[in-house]
């Protein structure tokens, strides 16, 4: 089956740049949201744990403050990849945050729902 890309966007108001960035970039700050451990070695492989279940990605694409590319190591095309992006719109100055990421046309929804709850927990630990 074939993956498709699709985005999302979740306003997080005026929570700090930085302390976002750093919910999307640290291990033990995506230990709080995202997994539930994460390693890391040389600074850009990371190994994602959820309920004993190990997957590997590594850091692909890092514009400090702005972006964040991982791609998982265990798919057959480089091309699929997860990304954070922090936008801060121009009217309201609120920060947004642009998730992109890849899924099976019958699992889309299922995706979508999971990247619902896990920015709803980000939100929580961000204090938003």
């Amino acid at each position: 089956m074939r993956k498709e890309k699709y985005g999302l966007e979740f306003v997080l108001g005026n929570a700090s740049q930085r302390s976002v960035w750093r919910m999307l970039t640290e291990p033990s700050a995506l230990e709080e949201w995202f997994a539930e451990k994460v390693l890391l070695e040389d600074e850009r492989f990371f190994t994602f744990i959820w309920d004993k279940k190990a997957l590997n990605a590594e850091m692909i694409l890092k514009k400090p403050m702005s972006q964040v590319r991982y791609s998982w190591l265990v798919e057959d095309n480089p091309d699929f990849y997860f990304e954070f992006k922090i936008n801060i719109q121009d009217l309201t100055g609120d920060m947004a945050l642009e998730i992109t990421d890849f899924a099976n046309s019958s699992d889309k929804e299922d995706a979508i729902f999971m990247w619902e709850n896990q920015v709803d927990l980000l939100k929580r630990r961000l204090g938003i």
